[in-house]
């Protein structure tokens, strides 16, 4: 058995037992705790006791390291702007109709 090593924030490591990669997200000195979130997205809590008899090994992060997020589902509205969007106040009423409008193809209500 080779010497865990001590768990970094950001840090990518791999449990040999559960055959799984986790990433290292906080490290809470006050309750001796590790936290880390596994690739498919599940959050776990390690008291450092456990975490150092654990067969662990730091790695490389995965190459696609965003696991359960779907960027897809960040890109869903239309995100164009222009110089005009930044000259006036923000108006969510406005911004959600044009979003809207552009999804179902309906004219907006200026360029009709």
């Amino acid at each position: 058995m080779t010497r865990t090593p001590s768990p970094t924030i950001d840090s990518w490591y791999h449990h040999s037992e559960k055959a799984q990669r986790f990433l290292v997200t906080a490290i809470d000195e006050h309750s001796d705790t590790v936290e880390i979130q596994y690739f498919d997205g599940t959050l776990d809590e390690i008291d450092l006791v456990n975490w150092y008899a654990m067969d662990v090994e730091l790695v490389e992060a995965p190459e696609d390291w965003t696991g359960p997020v779907d960027i897809d589902d960040l890109t869903s509205i239309d995100a164009e702007m222009s110089n005009e969007d930044w000259d006036g106040p923000y108006d969510e009423v406005l911004e959600k109709s044009h979003a809207i409008s552009k999804k179902y193809e309906v004219p907006f209500e200026d360029e009709v």
